[in-house]
């Protein structure tokens, strides 16, 4: 018997609350979304909590919870998971952080925390950090990511992640010195020593380097610090194929969440044009989706502008997001193979009048063959209330997948 196969379609901040100049609707209801309203009536809806009722999820915690992953027993930080996905070998009981390069005056005053949002030269600057040696003897792992942002993993061992950060969020503020969450943790305060000394060599490695004298006579700003901050202690988690006898992939156009799937054993799949900004090629996507499936039973997608258009307060932007969305939905349905299940859904609300993520639940299908169908007829945050789903959780998400696959282990006799 062919085991069927399921693709898990995340619209990255895709939920919303009613906006007065779309007459009240979300950008979901007002948006035109034909094939998104027939997966809606030929599906079964409900709202999901993506971590529980109420909480403010973040796209890392989100996606941790709807693969099956309780977050709260395996989120230490964003670190690991943004180290994961830029490649980089994040192992049990490191210490892995997302950095900024940064600009400083002499004073250690941050005068732009993205270097002018630097494009180029960052890899240079990268190799001149990397193997830093630190006087404790921990060990520096560093590697640059997209434009002015990069990981940073401390290896050895008692190491803890409990400590404040270095980078301040703001400009115009000092550096600010890593501490120990509490102070009589000793691995917490040999983690904080270690990156106060790391982010104080970096700017002396840094602050003349080739790249920032280059970019200084060009009148840019100078990529003379890296700040790190979000460290979490690499955990350990047993893949997604060992918890569900699936192989996965992923089709995502973030580090972060290439980075959450490639920590639970998916393979990544890089996709041309997919840029993750309101330009992405999601055409492109949907054909990568496809693809993977002729070789994998699951296939976890993130398509990322509606939560852009959110955090900008742009209504138009998650509209015309929605619509591109719904044409690969269209596509999906068309091409993907025979009995694969197609689950819908949202990691997050990211309404346009607060400009972040929210605590509002969020919309879900599921449809394919054998779904119970129910009275909802289109796709948006209100109208899946009447769906038979009713309200769940994201730790529900893939028990549901998995036994409408028929693959998931009976429990009990």
């Amino acid at each position: 018997m062919t085991t069927p196969k399921a693709v898990l379609l995340i619209a990255d901040g895709l939920g919303d609350r009613p906006i007065k100049e779309l007459g009240n609707k979300t950008p979901l209801e007002a948006a035109e979304k034909p094939n998104l309203n027939r997966v809606a009536l030929e599906g079964e809806c409900g709202l999901m909590d993506p971590i529980a009722v109420g909480i403010r999820a973040g796209s890392d915690t989100s996606h941790l919870a709807i693969l099956g992953y309780d977050p709260y027993k395996y989120y230490t930080g964003r670190g690991p998971f943004e180290a994961a996905g830029i490649g980089m070998d994040v192992k049990k009981g490191d210490i892995a952080f997302r950095c900024n390069f940064s600009t400083v005056d002499d004073n250690m005053v941050i005068t732009d925390r993205r270097a002018g949002r630097i494009t180029s030269g960052t890899d240079q600057l990268a190799a001149a950090i990397n193997g830093m040696k630190l006087s404790n003897g921990i060990e520096v792992i560093f590697k640059e990511s997209v434009a002015h942002r990069g990981a940073l993993i401390l290896r050895a061992p008692d190491l803890s992640a409990d400590i404040t950060d270095t980078d301040p969020h703001h400009e115009g503020t000092a550096v600010m010195t890593s501490k120990a969450c509490d102070p009589n943790n000793a691995s917490a305060a040999k983690t904080a020593q270690a990156v106060n000394e790391f982010v104080r060599k970096s700017y002396e490695v840094l602050k003349d380097h080739p790249v920032n004298k280059e970019r200084i006579a060009q009148g840019l700003n100078p990529a003379n610090i890296i700040l790190p901050r979000g460290g979490g202690i690499g955990p350990h988690m047993n893949s997604f194929e060992c918890e569900t006898g699936l192989k996965a992939a992923c089709v995502a156009e973030t580090g972060l969440i290439n980075g959450v799937a490639r920590y639970v054993g998916m393979d990544i799949t890089e996709v041309p044009g997919a840029t993750g900004g309101l330009d992405s090629n999601v055409m492109n996507i949907g054909k990568a989706i496809v693809e993977q499936l002729a070789s994998h039973d699951f296939v976890l997608c993130n398509v990322k502008g509606a939560d852009l258009g959110g955090h900008d307060g742009n209504p138009q932007a998650k509209i015309d997001t929605i619509k591109k969305l719904d044409e690969m939905v269209g596509y999906l349905v068309e091409n993907m193979p025979k009995g694969t299940y197609l689950v819908i859904t949202a990691d997050h609300s990211t309404p346009c009048a607060i400009k972040d993520h929210s605590g509002d639940p969020v919309a879900i299908v599921f449809w394919g063959e054998g779904v119970r169908t129910d009275k909802c007829q289109q796709f948006d945050e209100r109208s899946v209330t009447s769906g038979g789903l009713g309200r769940i959780r994201g730790i529900d998400v893939t028990k549901i997948i998995t036994q409408l696959m028929n693959v998931q282990e009976k429990f009990g006799a």
